[in-house]
């Protein structure tokens, strides 16, 4: 079986993380979409219809079922989209969710509307009801490593599960508002207070008192501190310190320096205004809270003040003793707009990774090399 997640022309609406990543491959709950489709269906290939310069390292097919990559699979949903024949294609409320061949034939989808996204706020908006969604598909039938008796418990202990080698110890956990999900040898430290939901992945780690509420996902192989609240981390990115980020998505591989802040609301508690990649300017949104959204290989310096709805591109080092702009493009160094050297922002990035064990493949250089040029 082989499926196509289909950017649906969002690739934009989701920028700057999908700058660096297909829609498809865009993680909220526990899991990318993706990851949800491997899990919900046994020996299937995933494949991405996207951005051409993209295509290198996320490959397209053309014989696959294409599923519209905005619409977060269930398991009601995945057993429609495997009935699709010749040339059908499934829809609910003028949506198409997915289709066969040339999907010329309407076939209309029963089942209960499963979640969409359209911006790239929605992604922390909506986090809460994709972590439950995922939480139960995660750990169905399986029985969590018990939790050490030195934290304590507020809520149901059901809705806290640990994998293999997951660690906590004296610390709070609230499962009122939902679950907590610990990944493979993921660490929460000592006085640490959770209210759920929350998803830590493998070999993440929440330091010493940290205080974490509202929907959050901390990718795999992170490190956050301090006060957060309804934030998104993709892997391998850090806030080890304390300061506070809310309403907020971190790309792959960033670092905020210590006593970095983010503020998630305006002072007249206003609708924000944000910067969209399809217009190129700053717009009004029918949101209120917003923090901070970076991009993949982005870094800022100790001491950093980000204003409400500030938008930071791919692979830009922001640094300065001002407010940073609501806008920094990608391969900028500093808040002036000087431009980062493509060669060392590379060698930055490659320094970072291969404290992991990792560096960056020649279809990751060519994608950054294209967005640098864009």
């Amino acid at each position: 079986m082989k499926i196509q997640l289909h950017d649906n022309k969002k690739h934009l609406d989701f920028a700057p993380l999908t700058l660096t990543r297909p829609v498809g491959n865009l993680r909220m709950g526990i899991l990318t979409n993706d990851e949800r489709w491997k899990l919900l269906v046994p020996n299937v290939e995933i494949y991405f219809e996207t951005e051409d310069y993209l295509s290198e390292k996320f490959q397209q097919s053309s014989q696959a079922i294409v599923v519209n990559a905005c619409v977060i699979p269930n398991e009601e949903l995945v057993t429609e989209v495997l009935k699709l024949k010749g040339n059908e294609e499934l829809i609910i409320d003028g949506l198409w969710l997915a289709r066969s061949g040339t999907g010329e034939i309407l076939k209309d989808y029963a089942g209960k509307m499963p979640t969409v996204i359209n911006h790239r706020w929605e992604l922390f908006q909506k986090n809460a009801e994709v972590l439950e969604q995922d939480f139960h598909l995660v750990t169905k039938g399986r029985i969590s490593v018990q939790l050490s008796s030195t934290n304590t418990i507020i809520g149901d202990t059901t809705k806290i599960f640990l994998e293999e080698g997951a660690r906590v110890e004296a610390s709070i956990l609230n499962t009122n508002d939902g679950p907590i999900y610990i990944g493979k040898n993921a660490e929460i430290m000592e006085g640490s207070i959770i209210r759920g939901a929350l998803a830590m992945l493998n070999n993440s780690v929440l330091k010493l008192g940290s205080k974490v509420y509202g929907a959050t996902t901390i990718g795999p192989f992170c490190k956050v501190g301090g006060e957060v609240n309804n934030v998104i981390f993709y892997g391998y990115s850090n806030k080890g310190h304390d300061g506070f980020v809310g309403n907020s998505l971190i790309g792959e591989w960033c670092n905020l320096g210590a006593d970095t802040n983010t503020s998630n609301l305006k002072n007249n508690y206003g609708l924000v205004k944000t910067y969209s990649f399809k217009s190129k300017h700053i717009e009004q949104t029918e949101v209120q809270f917003m923090g901070l959204v970076m991009g993949d290989h982005s870094k800022c310096g100790i001491n950093t003040m980000f204003n409400t709805a500030t938008v930071v591109g791919v692979s830009s080092n922001v640094f300065g003793a001002e407010f940073p702009p609501k806008y920094i493009p990608s391969f900028s160094w500093g808040i002036q707009g000087d431009a980062y050297d493509f060669s060392k922002a590379i060698e930055s990035s490659n320094n970072m990774m291969v404290r992991r064990g990792l560096e960056l493949t020649k279809e990751e250089i060519a994608i950054l090399q294209h967005v640098s040029e864009s």
